[in-house]
C-alpha cells in the first residue's frame, strides 16, 4: 500500500509549530520605506486658507508615519506646515555631502498632500563649529558655509519650496549656541544666507527673526526682548534682507483677545511687533506666526484647561484670518511628536505619536470645515 503525501497545509503547520517552539517571531513589514506610495495628489479643504501647524518630521523615520501625519494635517484643514530641515543632517561630515533622502520623502508627500511648506533652515554641523559647541552655534567664519547650505536648499526645492526662516529664535541665548545674543550678528547672518537663496531661486520668500517672545531684560544672560531686538536688526540694516517676518506667539494662560502690552507675553503681543515693522518702514511685510499655541498639561502652572486650549485655538486661527490683514500664516506647535517626551511639551500636540487625534484636532477640524463646535469650546 502506497503512502499518502503530506498535504500542503499541514506542512505549513508543522513548520509554525516549529518556529513557535523555537521562539522565533516573523515579523511581516506591510509599510516600509520603499513601499509607501506618493499621492494621489490631493487639496486641502478648509474655510481658513492661513491655517498652519509645526509638524516635527525632523526625526521621524518611518515614511509611512510621515506620509500619515501630513494626510493628517491636510485633513484637519491646515493649508501650511513648518518643517525643520537641519543643515547637520544634510551634511553631517563635510561641505557638499548632500544627504537629501529624507528631506526628498518629507517634501515629496507634503506636496502630494497639497500643503505649503515653510522649510525651517539652521542646525550646524560639528565641522563648522568649535569643539565643544552645541548645534546652535555659529560663528561669521562659518556664515558662508551656511549660506551654501541655503543655496542647495532652495535650488534642490524650488518647485515645491517657495518660503523659507533663517534660523530659530535667535534672541535667546539657547537657540544662538548659549552665547550673549547678538541682533548684529544675526543681521550678517541673514544677509549671506538672503543673498544666496535668492541666487538659487530670485522669487523664494525669505523669513527672518522667527523671534520668541520674551521679556529679558537687559544684558540678560538669557535672551532679548523680541522687541528690543528687532529693533536692534533694523538699527543694523536688516530691512533688505527678508522679504517677511516670523514670529512665535505663545498664548501662556491669556486668551487671544488679551490687549497687547509690551510686559506681557500673550498672544496679541504680535500686534506689537507689527507696529514696530511699521514704525520701521516695513508695513508692507507680511507676517508669518510659525509657532504659536497653549498648553493644556493638568500641572503646568503656565497651562489652561482643555476646553479653553480648544476655545483659544479655533478663535485665535479666526482672528488672523478676519482681523488680522497683515498676517500671512498662523501655524501652530505642534502637531504630532515621533514619540513622547514625558513633559508638558506633549501637552501641546494635537495628535499622539501613534496617529490617536485629540478632542482639539477633532474640533479644529470642525472649525475648517465650517461646522459648529460640539459644544462650549469643544469637549474638555
Amino acid at each position: 500500500m502506497s503512502q499518502s503525501r503530506p498535504s500542503a497545509r499541514s506542512v505549513g503547520l508543522v513548520l509554525l509549530l516549529l518556529l513557535l517552539a523555537a521562539g522565533i517571531l516573523i515579523v511581516v513589514v506591510v509599510q516600509s520605506g520603499s513601499r509607501v506610495s506618493v499621492g494621489p495628489q490631493q487639496t486641502v479643504q478648509s474655510i481658513n486658507p492661513k491655517m498652519g501647524v509645526h509638524t516635527r518630521l525632523t526625526d521621524e523615520v518611518e515614511e509611512w508615519k510621515v506620509k500619515r501625519t501630513l494626510e493628517m494635517v491636510r485633513e484637519m484643514g491646515a493649508n501650511w506646515i513648518v518643517e525643520f530641515f537641519p543643515w547637520a543632517y544634510v551634511e553631517p561630515n563635510r561641505p557638499g555631502e548632500g544627504k537629501w533622502d529624507h528631506s526628498d520623502m518629507v517634501i515629496r508627500h507634503a506636496a502630494a498632500q497639497g500643503l505649503k511648506v515653510i522649510a525651517r533652515l539652521g542646525y550646524v554641523p560639528q565641522w563648522a563649529r568649535p569643539d565643544d559647541t552645541t548645534p546652535l552655534y555659529l560663528d561669521e567664519e562659518h556664515y558662508a558655509d551656511f549660506g551654501n547650505y541655503v543655496y542647495e536648499f532652495v535650488q534642490r526645492y524650488r518647485d515645491e519650496v517657495d518660503t523659507i526662516v533663517i534660523w530659530n529664535e535667535p534672541n535667546l541665548s539657547l537657540e544662538w549656541g548659549f552665547r550673549p545674543v547678538d541682533p548684529l550678528a544675526y543681521t550678517e547672518m541673514l544677509r549671506v544666507a538672503y543673498t544666496r537663496a535668492k541666487e538659487a531661486n530670485p522669487d523664494v520668500q525669505v523669513l527672518g527673526g522667527a523671534l520668541a517672545p520674551t521679556l529679558a531684560p537687559p544684558g540678560s544672560e538669557w535672551g532679548m526682548d523680541d522687541l528690543d531686538f528687532l529693533q536692534a536688526m533694523y538699527d543694523a540694516g536688516a530691512a533688505p534682507y527678508f522679504d517677511a517676518l516670523a514670529v512665535h506667539a505663545y498664548g501662556g494662560k491669556f486668551p487671544p483677545d488679551e490687549p497687547a502690552a509690551p510686559d506681557a507675553i500673550n498672544f496679541a503681543r504680535t500686534e506689537l511687533v507689527r507696529d514696530l515693522m511699521v514704525a520701521n518702514g516695513d508695513g508692507d511685510k507680511p507676517v508669518f506666526i510659525t509657532e504659536a499655541g497653549w498648553n493644556d498639561h493638568p500641572r503646568w502652572t503656565r497651562a489652561v484647561r482643555p476646553a479653553q486650549r480648544i476655545e483659544y485655538t479655533v478663535r485665535a486661527y479666526d482672528k488672523v484670518l478676519n482681523e488680522w490683514p497683515w498676517a500671512e500664516v498662523l501655524a501652530f506647535w505642534a502637531f504630532r511628536y515621533p514619540a513622547s517626551v514625558r513633559t508638558y511639551q506633549d501637552y501641546f500636540t494635537f495628535v499622539t505619536p501613534d496617529f490617536q487625534p485629540k478632542p482639539i484636532y477633532e474640533e479644529v477640524q470642525r472649525y475648517s470645515r465650517g461646522e459648529e463646535l460640539s459644544g462650549p469650546g469643544g469637549s474638555d
